[in-house]
């Protein structure tokens, strides 16, 4: 057996590169045959730097036909992370505060080659739990007031209609409504009428004509890349938080960057998740495959989405008796969970905190949800509404911080309906014990790890579950 030195890179190039990448049945494959082949038909390699949340970053050594999501893999290998299928390499433009993740199939030395010396370009691995939500729940992303279809086309499409008619080569829906455009070496923004259609990005001269003569070409795709705008309003004056932009490959600066923004975070992303669509087309979808490729029941637009395994991580069981037992009702749920809190504290027992020493049971209401993944400290609203959208806008995405205007509270921000929304959670005494609550003391828990697990079970006053935690991760 050969063991590899520390700093050696995991992938070794295969003896015949595979031509059809996209139909391997394991994105591990790659990676995980490495040391079975021999050396010498080595690729050139390339140094790439890639930053975590925390702004740590790690070097890797990889071939120069690396793709983006053989990056994520060989990450996740080297940290022992779990793959759910929603690890993403994220393009970010510090100065101009653009960012856009990378789809899983681009060579990332592309990426780099249209980088300019004037901006400050990073790559940054993080979670994107919305990067192919569209497939799933597509309905949701195309409101009605925003898309046309043909006029052959029935009005009533099923859900795998509306994939296969953004899927399918010859028919495209449209996409219209109105945004703001940043005029051309101008500080000014105009709102005008936009059109989306197969041929490119247009815009009326004339109100909501979609007359020919009154559409002037706006943008086609091939040779752009969309990235959007993480500041809001901050640096380019945009009269909304919800921009956009095309950057053209190879530009030199930010004056070849066509702006746009929309009115709300639903137009934004109907009109993003369009323009990937006509874009990459079937790429997207075999991007989205490829995990599941090998399993039954994963045939073209017949999706029977899996549940991630974040949502399958708790389940209230109940081991009072000789058998343990699954608690379905939420009312029995939320019985165990505050008897079991309140046995808890009772029993004395010591917990350990992230360093593995233990922490006395006088302090560890206070302090036991500082070690957990989904908590961050002393971070501003801003930065809390940062950290989810870059996560994805997906029903359920989370995190706790402390609260600013109140420094005994705590806030729990959740994306729902495309939109975040803040519940404060109020710490309640009662006959000397300390409970945290979130409607007013009618459900209490005895700290924050027992309310945020009970409210990845059971939604209660909140608009949905607790499903995905953004987490500032280390490399």
């Amino acid at each position: 057996n050969r063991r590899k030195k520390k700093g050696d890179n995991l992938l070794e190039s295969p003896s015949i590169p595979n031509p059809f990448p996209e139909l391997c049945c394991s994105p591990f494959a790659s990676v995980l045959s490495a040391s079975l082949l021999p050396k010498a038909t080595s690729r050139k390699k390339q140094v790439i730097k890639v930053y975590s949340e925390d702004d740590t970053s790690r070097a890797l050594e990889v071939p120069s036909d690396i793709t983006a999501r053989d990056v994520c893999q060989l990450l996740i290998l080297k940290n022992h992370y779990v793959d759910d299928h929603s690890w993403t390499l994220f393009e970010q433009l510090t100065h101009t505060g653009l960012g856009r993740a990378i789809e899983d199939h681009e060579l990332v030395m592309e990426v780099q080659s249209n980088w300019v010396m004037e901006e400050e370009t990073k790559l940054y691995f993080r979670k994107n739990y919305a990067k192919y939500e569209f497939f799933k729940n597509p309905l949701s992303f195309f409101p009605d007031h925003m898309i046309s279809f043909p006029s052959e086309t029935n009005a009533a499409l099923s859900h795998s209609g509306i994939l296969q008619m953004f899927l399918s080569s010859s028919t495209y829906p449209e996409i219209h409504g109105y945004l703001h455009a940043k005029e051309q070496g101008k500080k000014s923004w105009k709102k005008m009428y936009f059109l989306l259609r197969r041929s490119g990005l247009y815009f009326s001269t004339k109100g909501t004509s979609k007359e020919p003569r009154h559409l002037q070409f706006f943008c086609e795709f091939s040779n752009s890349d969309m990235y959007m705008s993480l500041t809001g309003k901050k640096i380019s004056g945009a009269p909304t938080n919800y921009g956009f932009c095309f950057k053209p490959n190879k530009s030199g600066g930010t004056r070849d960057l066509k702006q746009l923004c929309a009115d709300d975070e639903q137009s934004r992303t109907c009109w993003m998740t369009a323009i990937r669509l006509l874009k990459y087309g079937m790429q997207l979808y075999q991007n989205y495959m490829q995990p599941y490729q090998g399993r039954s029941g994963c045939s073209p637009l017949n999706i029977t989405p899996m549940r991630s395994i974040s949502e399958n991580s708790l389940v209230a069981m109940d081991f009072s008796g000789h058998r343990s037992r699954i608690i379905e009702n939420p009312t029995e749920a939320l019985s165990v969970a505050v008897e079991e809190g309140l046995a808890w504290r009772r029993r004395g027992c010591l917990r350990l905190n992230s360093h593995g020493s233990p922490i006395a049971m006088s302090n560890m209401g206070m302090s036991i949800h500082r070690s957990q993944s989904w908590f961050h400290h002393k971070i501003s609203r801003e930065e809390a509404q940062r950290l989810i959208l870059q996560h994805g806008l997906v029903d359920g995405v989370f995190l706790v911080r402390d609260s600013q205007s109140n420094p005994k509270t705590f806030v729990l921000s959740l994306s729902h309906g495309l939109k975040i929304k803040h519940f404060q959670i109020v710490p309640l005494e009662d006959d000397g014990k300390l409970f945290y609550t979130l409607d007013d003391g009618h459900t209490r828990f005895t700290d924050l790890i027992q309310l945020v697990e009970f409210y990845q079970l059971n939604k209660g006053v909140l608009p949905c579950k607790l499903k995905h935690y953004c987490a500032r991760i280390a490399l």
